[in-house]
């Protein structure tokens, strides 16, 4: 700043004034550079004092390759913005165009050697002399491409070498700085999507920019036609919509994310549970069509900024879905029966179902199926046109009946008021009280069986909590039962004869006996 001051204070001759002002500009991008890369390294630095649950996403080097990385790329913005400066104001000073090119040769080399030693010393990298050499020649052969004014190929090189680290690495800061700023919700949820992938799209969008300028005077005479001036422009401007295309699915993709891992508030009553359900069940349908309405719209535009006429091709494809209708009936079937299925929010995810053989907890959905979990273990991917009638086995409560007999002589009185009391205490237990809706009870004598007295039980709880309600009941019944003299019938067979009738049976046996 005091630089510039005494600069501006004082009328330079036009002369000296250009060589001093560009000479000026150069050293304080150079120092511009020079801060940006200490900025990286004091965030690497910070990040790495982070807690263990908070981990940095900028990978921290050690004081030796800073160092290292600091004097490279001090070196390298030295030799081109000093080295620009020069070979920009030589002819103004008087010097040829050739002695310009001469120094101009000689800061690229400078440049390109500093840049092959980087490849051969650079810290914390395996060292593989066929990929080295391998890079060496590369970076050999940017320089030959720069020398021989082809900057379009230069520049396309430099993008496949550099702009990959470039973007992770302006990726890793972003993703730090919003982690540093620990924005929560929804909101924070898409201001860090914003602030990395807009990050990282700035950049390759930059890089895009600055390819459209150099070639938008070289692309018809590179290609030979308007033709191939068109082709050029659309894949530049491919990149831009895949970029942005990009950005709106990872914005949506990490707000159903989000929402989908949103627990239930505490409190919340029936309604606002059902309405979780029935979010985590339709968001996942719903990324998936996003994502080929996504994927579709980005290909129309990309086709159509290549001059491609999409019109028929969208008129094409409205026939050619027709004809994959008729073709294929069970997948627009399965389709459409899916459709309807969340509509009429007939099941959800995390809900036990059964329908025909299938029977299982809903886990996931696509399309066109459902997976189902069975009990045991087993999964049954099932198409939504075969389930036909569904039994869900997990909305709102549950009513199990249950059968229990006694024999002849028992007091059923004594044992309806036991089963009562045994009822009142599983309702009262800690373990099971928020899950019973009505407790236990004897509904009352059913019928007369062969054996014993049949007594019909009922119990209301929530849906798949009444088996360990149902358990812990008869233990205590029989329990109580076994206490109070009440025995549970089982069936017996009573075989009696009287004794003449055993002697003549005696008798026959031992005719037949002596007949043989």
């Amino acid at each position: 700043m005091a630089g510039i001051g005494s600069f501006l204070a004082f009328e330079w001759p036009p002369l000296l004034r250009r060589i001093v002002l560009t000479l000026l500009l150069a050293f304080i991008a150079v120092r511009v550079v020079r801060a940006t890369v200490r900025l990286l390294f004091g965030l690497a630095d910070a990040g790495s004092r982070t807690s263990d649950e908070t981990p940095t996403a900028i990978p921290v080097a050690s004081e030796t390759a800073q160092r290292f990385w600091f004097r490279r790329v001090s070196l390298i913005a030295g030799f081109l913005l000093f080295g620009w400066a020069v070979v920009s104001l030589m002819p103004s000073i008087g010097f040829s165009i050739d002695v310009a090119r001469v120094v101009a040769l000689l800061c690229g080399l400078g440049m390109l050697a500093i840049a092959i030693e980087i490849v051969w010393r650079r810290p914390g990298s395996a060292a593989f002399a066929v990929r080295q050499s391998l890079l060496t020649l590369y970076l050999i052969a940017l320089w030959l491409a720069w020398v021989a004014g082809l900057l379009g190929v230069l520049w396309l090189g430099l993008y496949a070498l550099l702009l990959p680290a470039t973007v992770r690495g302006v990726g890793n800061v972003a993703q730090a700085f919003a982690g540093r700023a620990q924005r929560s919700g929804a909101l924070g949820i898409m201001l860090n999507v914003l602030i990395v992938r807009g990050a990282r799209a700035a950049v390759i969008g930059a890089a895009v920019a600055w390819l459209a300028y150099l070639w938008r005077i070289r692309a018809a005479a590179l290609a030979g036609s308007e033709t191939g001036a068109l082709v050029i422009s659309g894949l530049l401007n491919s990149i831009i919509v895949l970029l942005v295309a990009d950005l709106l699915w990872q914005l949506a993709k990490a707000l159903i994310a989000y929402r989908m891992e949103l627990a239930p508030k505490e409190g919340s009553n029936a309604d606002e549970l059902a309405r979780s359900g029935r979010l985590r069940t339709l968001l996942p349908i719903f990324r998936n069509v996003l994502a080929v309405f996504i994927a579709a719209v980005s290909v129309l535009t990309i086709l159509s900024g290549l001059g491609v006429q999409i019109a028929p091709l969208i008129a094409g494809a409205g026939i050619f879905g027709v004809a994959i209708g008729f073709g294929s009936q069970t997948l627009v079937k399965d389709v459409l029966s899916g459709v309807f299925y969340m509509l009429d929010d007939a099941f959800r995810v995390g809900e036990y179902i059964q329908s025909g053989s299938y029977k299982g907890t809903v886990e996931s959905f696509s399309l066109r199926s459902v997976r189902l979990r069975h009990h045991r273990g087993p999964i049954f991917t099932v198409p939504f046109g075969e389930l036909g009638a569904i039994q869900n086995m997990s909305r709102d409560w549950v009513m199990d009946k249950m059968a229990l007999s006694v024999t002849y002589d028992s007091d059923v009185d004594l044992a309806r008021r036991l089963i009562k009391k045994i009822g009142q205490e599983l309702a009262a237990d800690p373990e099971f009280a928020a899950d019973t809706i009505e407790p236990l009870k004897m509904q009352g004598v059913d019928s007369f069986g062969d054996s014993g007295i049949d007594l019909r039980l009922k119990l209301m709880t929530k849906p798949g909590t009444q088996f360990g309600i149902k358990r812990r009941a008869f233990m205590m019944i029989k329990k109580a039962f076994d206490e109070n003299g009440i025995k549970i019938a089982v069936p017996t067979v009573h075989v009696e004869g009287g004794g003449d009738n055993a002697a003549a049976a005696q008798q026959l046996l031992k005719m037949k006996g002596a007949a043989s």
